[in-house]
């Protein structure tokens, strides 16, 4: 038997027990348990933990010496039950041994096959399906079943199945979620929880969470507000967090605050799994938000790592700033974003003339990854010249709906863009930016078309192009387009992936500037370091 003891609020000496033997040898290791522990004074006699305290006639508690046990919690997991729970299950790499200990005999096939071999069935079924969704699906029900499995494999063919766990496909997976959605992979806390958010939190198995990635799928990717269904984000990012930066599964928490939706389609689709209901705003909304924040560190500690995904712009800033000081927190839309991007333009420096700041970046899209990354590049600039912010500021500029970002429009912009308000006379589109600002590199997050690209080769020898919306079908431009229109002198990256492009008899491999190349490594380091707010 595996042996663990839990404490949670209170103390408790036995909290499951999934046994095959007689009723009578499971009311004696009860009594040994209850005998072994002091109850008020929190000490726990450990000798029983592995030898068991009762005669150890089915050789159990020998079979599992060599398991981390975690402290505090008991819970003896064997034949269909162990098969079941994805943490531990092992599928067909169950040793003869641990077969007999667990009672596992006839609950498997005869054969026993290496994890490794296992991975190598797995990967050969999953590539004879063509439709990306039904390979996300087909991960999403490994990591159900065996998350070992799911993560060596994942690990070993990362640069095959991320754009499956994550995006592109990602993308699709939350369009459908209520379609496809089998078994809840995080925490669902919606207004229906209002005042009881802390018990909620603690209903989740695991107690030891050091990273939540939490969203109100607000604005999924570039698909708008997908509601219930961006649960897919969260739960994405984090399988990146493991396998890519080593962060423990059990440690790390996706999380979905379901305030409603605005998607019309959402609200009469019969298969939506949030509350069909309008979004609530304003102070109502801060409040719950409040809440929420609140009950994770109390729950979790100071120390717990919260990252924002996918909210609204309003939301992203206005969260950020409220909780920064407070709460270890990271909106990866605003700050990922923006660590990507500099070390993408920093790359392409390498083929183009001059410093970061003898260049002029044009921004098409001043939300919240637009501004963020505009903010990022202007600090580096201000560090590496010494000059003050608000003068590296004038390197760049931003477009939006509206048109280009000037101070005559200063009344009636929202604070997050006011820094970026230059004088300048009023230009309404990209276009006509172009040709007045003569950017070095555009960066966009909508539409790019062939007048624009050729407007940028034609000011520029080799001009910076980052299209970074996602997930693929979003991207202002695809790569053959921009070396296409560019006669192949794009510096091109894109958020989301593309295959090589050959022009001219010469084959151009575009870079990707997607997160997934940040958050996992700094998660970790936060993790390690033990940062707090």
């Amino acid at each position: 038997m595996y042996l663990q003891r839990h404490i949670s609020g209170g103390f408790r000496t036995i909290v499951s027990l999934h046994l095959p033997f007689p009723l009578l040898h499971l009311f004696r290791v009860q009594r040994d348990l209850m005998e072994s522990t002091e109850i008020r004074g929190l000490h726990v006699d450990t000798s029983s933990t592995v030898e068991g305290g009762v005669q150890d006639a089915y050789g159990e508690d020998r079979a599992t010496e060599d398991q981390l046990v975690t402290p505090w919690t008991v819970s003896i997991a064997s034949g269909d039950t162990l098969l079941r729970d994805p943490r531990h299950n092992k599928g067909l790499a169950f040793t003869e041994k641990e077969r007999d200990a667990h009672y596992l005999r006839g609950l498997l096939p005869p054969a026993i096959m290496s994890q490794e071999l296992q991975e190598k069935r797995l990967v050969h079924s999953i590539r004879q399906y063509q439709v990306p969704l039904q390979r996300y699906m087909a991960l999403m029900d490994l990591k159900e079943r065996n998350e070992r499995l799911f993560y060596k494999l994942l690990i070993d063919n990362v640069e095959e199945f991320l754009p499956v766990v994550y995006d592109p496909t990602v993308g699709e997976a939350c369009q459908k979620y209520g379609s496809i959605f089998m078994r809840p992979q995080g925490l669902y806390i919606s207004l229906k929880e209002r005042g009881k958010i802390l018990e909620v939190l603690k209903n989740w198995h695991e107690k030891s969470i050091q990273v939540i990635v939490v969203t109100d799928g607000g604005r999924i990717l570039g698909l708008g507000d997908l509601g219930c269904q961006g649960m897919g984000i969260p739960v994405g990012k984090l399988a990146l967090y493991t396998a890519l930066g080593g962060v423990r599964p059990s440690a790390c928490l996706p999380i979905t605050i379901d305030v409603g939706t605005n998607n019309e389609e959402l609200l009469k689709d019969e298969f939506y799994i949030g509350l069909k209901q309008r979004r609530v705003v304003g102070q109502e909304y801060r409040d719950f938000l409040q809440e929420f924040m609140t009950a994770v560190k109390q729950n979790y500690g100071e120390n717990v790592l919260i990252q924002f995904e996918d909210f609204a712009n309003h939301n992203a800033f206005d969260l950020l700033s409220r909780y920064r000081s407070t709460h270890l927190v990271f909106n990866d839309d605003i700050q990922g974003t923006a660590a990507v991007v500099l070390a993408g333009i920093n790359a392409a420096l390498k083929f183009v003339e001059g410093s970061l700041s003898d260049h002029t970046y044009l921004f098409l899209g001043a939300g919240e990854a637009g501004t963020g990354i505009a903010e990022l590049i202007a600090y580096e600039i201000s560090k590496q010249t010494n000059a003050p912010l608000e003068e590296a500021r004038k390197k760049i500029w931003l477009l939006d709906s509206k048109g280009l970002i000037v101070t005559s429009r200063i009344d009636s912009l929202q604070n997050f863009k006011k820094p970026w308000a230059h004088e300048h006379e009023p230009v309404k589109n990209l276009l006509d930016a172009i040709k007045a600002i003569k950017p070095t590199a555009l960066i966009g997050s909508a539409e790019i078309g062939q007048e624009i690209i050729e407007s940028m080769a034609s000011i520029n020898e080799k001009p910076v192009i980052l299209a970074l919306s996602n997930p693929t079908p979003q991207s202002e431009c695809t790569a053959e387009q921009a070396y296409t229109w560019s006669k192949g002198r794009a510096i091109f990256a894109s958020g989301s992936p593309f295959d090589p492009v050959e022009y001219n008899g010469k084959v151009y491999a575009p870079g990707q500037a997607n997160n997934a190349y940040i958050f996992p490594g700094f998660g970790l380091g936060l993790v390690i370091s033990g940062a707090g707010a």
